[in-house]
């Protein structure tokens, strides 16, 4: 207090950021995989700021995996330099593209189209969309091709991961209709999880089988899949079946449950027909002869056919590694199978659910997004179906031909029959199998227009015409997820710049587009909202089994998230379907599909050993258009390795971290391997996310140059799953090693390295630090390449300055290139024979630790192997939340003793790691498992 008579002033800042008041939220939906959970986004008028899972949203109650935490940097400025913000065309081939404005554009378009469907044709034209559209968007594109152009040319990447899981269900339960519910989870007392890494692909339901787990220890967990995946290593019971022999496995547990009696006779007799032709098939296939087939134990399939007949309930979960295969089809009937002859269906915690693996691809087939379906689950080889469609469309006709599925049409632009190509919110030349036909295919389209948010993918390179999109946080409208809950996504921030929405996009297309193919008629796009669309979408639905028209955006609004059916007058959906033994077929009865065994479509061979599979990553998402502009993502999986059995890398003389070439019979590539004891010998494995923009060279496209383009008869899906390869030490004598520090403009760098890929035989490129960003390039070639092509490379890397460190080795062919700014490294380029670049990851992590150089001044120009003394390297990271490395955790968890459960919670009270969102959760429990208590350590 002053002193009598003398004043005090008070001065008081209250800082707030960003200032609490501008701040709001907006429930909306994740946009990663079909677990469809929900999200609160925090935002100001311009950007977002935080997102958090939603605990009242039933799909998720507020839990998210690494990706949906971290949504909210993938829309910082540093992550978004890559989108599209405006449209950019080009009216001839092999001139770059060019701003331009949307309604000359559009204008464009339309009579482009116009004319060659005029001269060539509906069938000349075909749009290929994504599971990543809102059913919105999934509406007006299927209208546009089937209702307006007259084509069912039409497909989506969705034929990549569930067209086998809808044949499936269409050829035994009737519809396309998964049967379950999330909620059957806690249900469940046993789970059969058939090629699915849950654990990584679908983290969020994960969490719930562990919760289900510690609930009930005596639940079993059967696993199939040909790795030891973190999934497989939490099951009670790991198939490790050779790929692609799932259905002798079903084959042989349902020869096991005859021969025992573990059937449900009265079941099968009430409410299904056909087991009599599946009988005499399976009876062949005795324990010993699928255990033969598929590489295991034949009590192994004696005891998983006990546990999944003989448990109350048996839930089984499934994914790609059914779904992306020649048999395709016959796996998930086969598994479905089992079910129907056990009566594991339809009852709490009981049934075949398919784990549906893009954010909207259910939604996509409830309007008919497949070039194979109608709207509403209709065929469109049934008449009265595509008569149904032209009274509700008001059009006078519907094509009776199914369209080109994914693989057919490109290949169909590749021969000149598809002339004009419309892609939209995909990246094909990352995902389809057989990258060199696809890029074929994409050089001889007379025309391809691209629709999508980011500039930067592979796909935008062959683009003629860009079309700017909204992405996640900026649109409106809804999506269906696994267990057909519609929710509503809802928009947090304004459109970017010039970009549209993707129904308006179309819709703004088509009634152009409708003045050169029906002059004079009413409009079929008359559309003012999301609402309108989706609107006239519930109304296709009625007296259908996916009947919504009970349902509105009022009820999604006010009462959350809605299930299907929920038909007029009801107040709520189905929790699971087939109740009392009715299913969607015309004698009411679910049909068994007799299929026999088959073979993968590529075997290995003398000359193609190797089985090649591949899969998802923890903190990726599929071409990483969105997860790939953010560093602290790369922490789990730093760059593209490919997994090989230790005894394959001595038989072949290659150690851990070594280039290697692999190659199939339709391309080669060359990466870094690493020892995974996840897989048999015989077996490799290759992340699916590696694209050109992240992996490649002079003749790869990334890892889809070697896939098979082989696919099921029924569904189409190719099988991605498999593919005969070769590897070999890489035969390349020079190498480099380059990384940057960007801060907010790793992309900017980023985005220029894909241009210098083409001139070296190996080149890869990913964002690399956490708080210190950067980029991590690597290179090798056959020889040193050309002076002008490492001048370009400086050049980006900032690396061509007067100020740069520089040393060369002619005799070598080595040279060093450094930027040092205020005592710290800014950019390092080691470049020559292997030996020259050894000391590449120290000093990279010397960089992004942002350490004075000082101390290492003298090991700078120097090929120096290992680090200075007391420097350790931080290793890769296990949990993302708080950037928890493995060796961290290593040296924890000898000195924790206990029973699992309480290691584990002391683990996670001392260093935080899966407290947060959980992803980490079956890894450290493996780390725990691997490192057992060491009281020495305790005592010390």
């Amino acid at each position: 207090p002053p002193a009598r008579g003398r004043r005090c002033h008070l001065f008081a800042v209250l800082v707030t950021s960003p200032p609490v008041s501008l701040m709001s939220q907006t429930k909306s939906t994740c946009c990663y995989c079909g677990t469809g959970c929900g999200v609160i986004i925090d935002s100001d008028d311009e950007k977002i700021i935080d997102v958090r899972g939603d605990p009242d949203h039933p799909a998720n109650f507020g839990k998210l995996c690494t990706k949906g935490t971290t949504l909210a940097l993938t829309m910082t400025p540093a992550a978004q330099t890559g989108r599209a913000r405006h449209p950019e065309l080009r009216k001839t081939k092999h001139t770059v593209r060019e701003r331009g404005d949307w309604d000359p554009t559009l204008e464009f378009l339309a009579e482009r189209f116009a004319a060659t469907i005029r001269e060539h044709g509906p069938n000349s034209v075909a749009f290929y969309v994504s599971g990543q559209l809102l059913t919105e968007d999934y509406y007006v594109f299927n209208k546009l091709a089937k209702g307006l152009i007259g084509t069912n040319n039409i497909d989506t990447n969705s034929r990549l991961c569930m067209s086998s899981a809808v044949t499936g269900y269409q050829k035994t339960l009737g519809v396309d209709a998964p049967p379950c519910s999330y909620e059957d989870i806690d249900h469940a007392e046993c789970f059969f999880i058939a090629g699915s890494n849950t654990a990584y692909a679908h983290p969020v339901l994960f969490r719930r089988i562990e919760a289900a787990k510690e609930k009930n220890p005596a639940l079993k967990i059967i696993v199939v899949d040909p790795r030891r995946t973190e999934t497989a290593a939490y099951a009670d019971l790991h198939l490790a079946i050779l790929p692609g022999t799932d259905v002798a496995l079903f084959h042989g547990m349902l020869h096991v449950m005859l021969w025992e009696e573990w059937i449900d006779r009265e079941y099968i007799a009430a409410h299904t027909e056909g087991f009599e032709a599946l009988r005499t098939i399976v009876r062949e296939m005795s324990p010993a002869v699928a255990a033969e087939i598929c590489g295991i134990k034949a009590d192994d399939i004696v005891l998983a056919a006990r546990w999944f007949s003989q448990s109350k309930a048996t839930l089984s979960m499934y994914c790609q590694g059914l779904n992306q295969s020649t048999s395709g089809t016959a796996k998930n009937a086969s598994l479905i199978n089992l079910h129907l002859a056990t009566g594991q269906i339809s009852k709490p915690g009981a049934g075949p659910f398919s784990l549906t693996g893009q954010p909207n691809a259910m939604g996509g087939r409830e309007v008919g997004g497949l070039a194979t379906t109608l709207a509403a689950h209709r065929n469109i080889a049934d008449a009265a179906h595509r008569e149904e469609m032209k009274v509700l469309w008001g059009v006078d006709h519907i094509s009776p031909t199914r369209g080109k599925t994914a693989v057919e049409l490109f290949d169909a632009v590749r021969k000149g029959e598809i002339k004009l190509l419309w892609i939209a919110c995909t990246n094909p030349a990352q995902s389809l199998p057989d990258l060199t036909l696809v890029q074929e295919a994409l050089k001889t389209a007379e025309l391809v227009v691209l629709q999508d948010a980011y500039r930067n993918t592979e796909t935008a390179a062959f683009a003629d015409v860009l079309l700017p999109a909204t992405s996640w946080g900026e649109k409106d409208g809804t999506v269906t997820n696994s267990e057909r809950r519609i929710s509503r996504v809802r928009a947090a921030v304004a459109n970017p710049a010039e970009a549209r929405h993707d129904w308006q996009i179309v819709r703004d297309f088509a009634v152009r587009l409708e003045t050169h193919l029906r002059p004079g008629k009413s409009s079929l796009f008359a559309y003012d909202s999301p609402e309108d669309v989706w609107n006239e979408h519930r109304e296709t639905t009625r007296g259908r089994d996916l009947d919504i028209t009970g349902m509105s955006y009022a009820m999604l609004e006010s009462q959350g998230p809605q299930q299907w059916p929920l038909r007029t007058g009801e107040t709520t959906g189905k929790v699971r379907l087939y109740e009392g033994g009715k299913f969607f077929t015309p004698s009411g009865k679910a049909q068994f599909l007799p299929v026999r065994y088959q073979a993968v479509a590529e075997k290995i061979d003398a000359r193609y050993p190797l089985r090649l599979t591949t899969g998802r990553l923890r903190d990726h998402w599929h071409g990483m258009s969105r997860t790939g502009n953010v560093a602290r993502l790369f922490g789990h999986a730093p760059e593209p390795r490919l997994g090989v059995n230790v005894d394959d890398l001595t038989r072949r003389g290659i150690k851990d971290g070594d280039l290697v070439k692999i190659e199939s019979r339709r391309g080669a590539l060359f990466v870094r391997v690493e020892a995974d004891e996840a897989m048999r010998s015989g077996q490799v494995y290759l992340p699916m996310h590696w694209g050109k923009r992240f992996l490649g060279g002079k003749n790869s496209a990334g890892v889809n140059t070697l896939t098979d383009p082989a696919f099921d008869p029924i569904s189409f899906q190719p099988e991605l799953k498999h593919a005969a390869v070769k590897i070999a030490a890489a035969d390349l004598a020079w190498h480099l090693t380059a990384f940057v520090r960007c801060d907010e403009n790793e992309l900017a760098i980023f985005d220029r390295l894909p241009v210098l890929q083409n001139e070296v035989a190996f080149f890869s490129s990913v964002l690399i630090g956490r708080d210190q960003p950067g980029v991590l390039v690597r290179a090798a070639h056959h020889g040193a390449p050309s002076v002008e092509w490492l001048a370009s490379l400086d050049a980006v890397l900032g690396l061509g300055g007067e100020f740069t460190l520089r040393y060369d080795d002619a005799r070598r062919g080595s040279s060093r290139r450094m930027l040092i700014n205020d005592d710290r490294l800014i950019a390092v380029r080691l470049s020559g024979e292997a030996g020259a670049i050894t000391s590449g990851e120290w000093l990279r992590e010397w960089l992004l630790a942002d350490k004075p150089v000082a101390e290492i001044r003298r090991l700078l120009l120097s090929p120096a192997t290992h680090a200075p003394t007391g420097f350790v390297l931080a290793g890769r990271v296990v949990c993302q939340c708080f950037n928890v490395t493995e060796d961290t955790i290593i040296a924890s968890v000898g000195e924790i003793g206990g029973e699992p459960s309480e290691r584990l919670r002391q683990l996670q009270q001392q260093l935080k790691c899966g407290s947060n969102c959980g992803s980490c959760g079956p890894e450290l429990r493996q780390l725990l498992a691997d490192t057992p208590f060491n009281p020495q350590m305790e005592a010390a």
